[in-house]
C-alpha cells in the first residue's frame, strides 16, 4: 500500500454536471443560502460517523452510502460527487491514477471483527468451522470481503476450507452483513468493529480477531475531479483529520490513520 501524501490544495475546475447518485441521504445543513450542498459518496461503514459529522459541523451535505467498489464504479461512469471516501486505500489510489480524483488522504483505520448475536455460543473464529454454522461475508470486490478473505487465508487449510463451506451469503456492502445478523438470518458475519458498535442496540456483539490474523484496514478519501464544490470537499476531508470529523470518527470507534 502506498503511503498517503499530504493533502494537496490544488485547484480543481468546476464543471456543470448532473449527479445521478441514487438514494441520497440529506444531512442537516448550514444557513447560508445559495451555496452548493456538499455531495459525499462514502463507504457504508462510515454512515454513522459522517452523518454525525455533517450534523455537528452544520454542513449542508447530501450523502450516499454504499459499497466502496460500487461508488468507485459510479465515478468511472461519470458521476461526480464532491467527496469519495472508501473503506480501503487502493480504490481511491486507482481512481487517482486514472485522473478521476485528487491525491487521496488516509483519514482513519478500523479493525475487522466477527459479529454475532449477544446470546450466541460462538466465542472464537475457530467456532465458525463447526458444521451447520451460517456465515455472512462481503463479496470479493468490496473491501470488507477482501479483508475477510485475507483473514481466512491466514488460517490452517482445513479450518479455512470449513469456514468457507459455511458461508451462506456474500453481500455487496457491509450493511448487508449487519442486516443479515440483526435479522438472525445468519449466525455470524465478518464486519468492521465499528459496525458492531453502531448495532449494539440491535443485540450484536463483536468477537475480536487475533492480532496475527488482523488485516490493515485504512480508509481513504479524495476530491472528485469535476466536483461542483471542490473547496467544500477539501474542507470536509481536512475535518476528518482534525476537527469535528475526526471527533465523530473517534466516537464511532474508528482508529487514527496509520
Amino acid at each position: 500500500m502506498r503511503k498517503p501524501s499530504p493533502f494537496a490544495r490544488r485547484a480543481t475546475p468546476v464543471l456543470p454536471a448532473s449527479l445521478a447518485i441514487a438514494a441520497l441521504a440529506v444531512g442537516c445543513g448550514g444557513d447560508d443560502e445559495g451555496e452548493e450542498p456538499l455531495v459525499v459518496s462514502a463507504a457504508s461503514s462510515l454512515e454513522t460517523a459522517f452523518t454525525e459529522y455533517a450534523d455537528e459541523a452544520g454542513i449542508d451535505a447530501k450523502q450516499s452510502f454504499a459499497g466502496s467498489d460500487e461508488l468507485a464504479a459510479q465515478i468511472r461512469q461519470g458521476v461526480t460527487p464532491d467527496v469519495y471516501a472508501a473503506a480501503d486505500a487502493s480504490l481511491p489510489y486507482e481512481l487517482h491514477a486514472e485522473g478521476l480524483v485528487s491525491e487521496p488522504v488516509i483519514f482513519a483505520a478500523n479493525t475487522l471483527a466477527i459479529g454475532v448475536p449477544e446470546d450466541s455460543e460462538i466465542r472464537s473464529i475457530g467456532d465458525l468451522a463447526e458444521p451447520g454454522v451460517k456465515i455472512a461475508i462481503g463479496a470479493p470486490s468490496v473491501p470488507v470481503g477482501s479483508y475477510t478473505r485475507e483473514v481466512i487465508g491466514r488460517l490452517p487449510g482445513p479450518e479455512a476450507e470449513a469456514i468457507l463451506d459455511n458461508v451462506r451469503t456474500q453481500e455487496p456492502e457491509v450493511a448487508g452483513i449487519v442486516g443479515k445478523l440483526t435479522q438472525r438470518a445468519v449466525d455470524a458475519g465478518f464486519v468492521y468493529a465499528t459496525d458492531v458498535v453502531a448495532a449494539e442496540d440491535a443485540g450484536l456483539r463483536a468477537i475480536r480477531l487475533p492480532a496475527s490474523l488482523q488485516p490493515g484496514v485504512a480508509y481513504g478519501a479524495a476530491v472528485v475531479d469535476g466536483a461542483e464544490n471542490p473547496e467544500g470537499a477539501r474542507e470536509f476531508i481536512e475535518g476528518l483529520l482534525e476537527g469535528d470529523g475526526a471527533e465523530a470518527l473517534k466516537r464511532a470507534g474508528f482508529l487514527p490513520p496509520p
